[in-house]
C-alpha cells in the first residue's frame, strides 16, 4: 500500500503534470499507479451485496465496468486535491488472505484523518477491496445507496443512473 501511495504522490507532486492541460496525462498515470492496486471487481460485488447473485454474468461485467469508471472519476478530484499533507502508516493487521493497513493523513493545519485500506491476496498480490475514511466504509456507503435505488425502483434504474453519471464525467465541461 505504501509503495502504491508513494508512486501516486510522485505523480501528484510532478510540476510538469500540474497544469489543467495535463489533467488527462496526470489521471492516466494515477490510474496506472494507484488504481492498479484496487480490486474493482471485488469492490463492485461487495457494493452490490445480495443483488450481485441475481445478476447474469453479462450484467455483472457491465456493473463492474460502470462501478470502476464511477470510482475512478469520482475520486480523481479528491486524490488530486492532495497538497503535501503527511501520510503516516500506523499499523497493519493480517488475517490469512486478508489484511488491513491503517494510515492517517496529517494536514498542515493540524487536522488528522484516518484512512484504512482493506485488502485481500489475489493472484499473488495484495488488492484493495475497500477504503474506510474516518470509519466510513466506501463499499458499505455505496451498497446502501445502490440498495435504496434497487428497492425503490429497479436494478435497471441503478444501471441507468450509473450510465448517466458516466456521461456527465465524459462530456466536455460547460
Amino acid at each position: 500500500i505504501k509503495a502504491t501511495v508513494d508512486r501516486a504522490l510522485v505523480v501528484l507532486r510532478d510540476p510538469r503534470l500540474k497544469p489543467a492541460a495535463k489533467t488527462k496525462e496526470r489521471r492516466d498515470q494515477l490510474r496506472r499507479s494507484l488504481f492498479a492496486r484496487f480490486d474493482f471487481s471485488e469492490m463492485a460485488r461487495r457494493a452490490l451485496g445480495a443483488n450481485w447473485r441475481r445478476r447474469t454474468p453479462q450484467e455483472q461485467e457491465e456493473f463492474v465496468r460502470l462501478f470502476t469508471e464511477l470510482l475512478e472519476h469520482a475520486y480523481a478530484d479528491t486524490i488530486e486535491s492532495y497538497t503535501d499533507e503527511k501520510i503516516v502508516y500506523v499499523g497493519e493487521r493480517l488475517d490469512g488472505n486478508y489484511a488491513e493497513v491503517k494510515s492517517k493523513i496529517l494536514t498542515s493545519k493540524g487536522q488528522e484523518f484516518s484512512i484504512d485500506y482493506k485488502t485481500r491476496a489475489a493472484a499473488g498480490e495484495w488488492k484493495v477491496y475497500d477504503v474506510v475514511v474516518e470509519n466510513i466504509s466506501m463499499v458499505n456507503n455505496f451498497r446502501s445507496q445502490f440498495n435504496r435505488v434497487i428497492n425503490n425502483a429497479s436494478y435497471q434504474e441503478l444501471v441507468r443512473r450509473l450510465k448517466e453519471k458516466q456521461a456527465e464525467f465524459t462530456s466536455p465541461k460547460k
